[in-house]
Formats: structure tokens, sequence, C-alpha cells
């Protein structure tokens, strides 16, 4: 059986990233590779990225900072995505 955790959007960046309240201690077991999916409002990504990931332009990242972002890179997640605060996330693990 995996793992998830669940929470949810609760902010918009001013740049247009999706801030959420799930925090890295929630976050200490998963693996840092591409078996971590993350789900938001239909959308998915893989992997949790530091905030210096230089993953390529229009490319939906995970970063995992002070809380869990969902980004678009050199774009917004929030335009590009249209999500907005009290969405549910799910990050889940093998």
């Amino acid at each position: 059986m995996g793992h998830h955790v669940f929470g949810a959007v609760t902010e918009i960046a001013d740049n247009g990233d999706l801030i959420t309240d799930i925090t890295p201690e929630q976050l200490a077991a998963a693996p840092r590779d591409e078996s971590v999916r993350i789900v938001c409002d239909g959308h998915e990504t893989f992997g949790l990225f530091p905030p210096d990931h230089g993953q390529p332009p229009f490319t939906l990242v995970a970063v995992l900072a002070e809380t869990l972002r969902l980004c678009i890179v050199s774009d917004s997640a929030k335009m590009m995505l249209g999500v907005q605060p009290g969405v549910e996330v799910c990050v889940e693990w093998p």
C-alpha cells in the first residue's frame, strides 16, 4: 500500500505559484524521484524538486521549500491551471 499526504492550496503567490499547506516534515519519507506523484485539480506532476531545480520553461513542478508549491516554470500556475485556494492537493508514493 502506498503513502498519501493530503493538503490544499492555501494562497496564490504574486508570481502565480500555488502555495499549499503541505510541509517538508509531512514529506520527509517521500523519495525525491519520479515515483512521487502530485495531483491538484486534475493536473499532475512527478517528483519533488528544490527551489533551484533548473527544469525547462512551462513545466509543472512541485517545489519543496517552506511548504510545497506548485509552479509552472517561467509562467503563472494560477493562470495556466485555473486553480484557486481551497483546492485539494494529494502527494502519493509507493
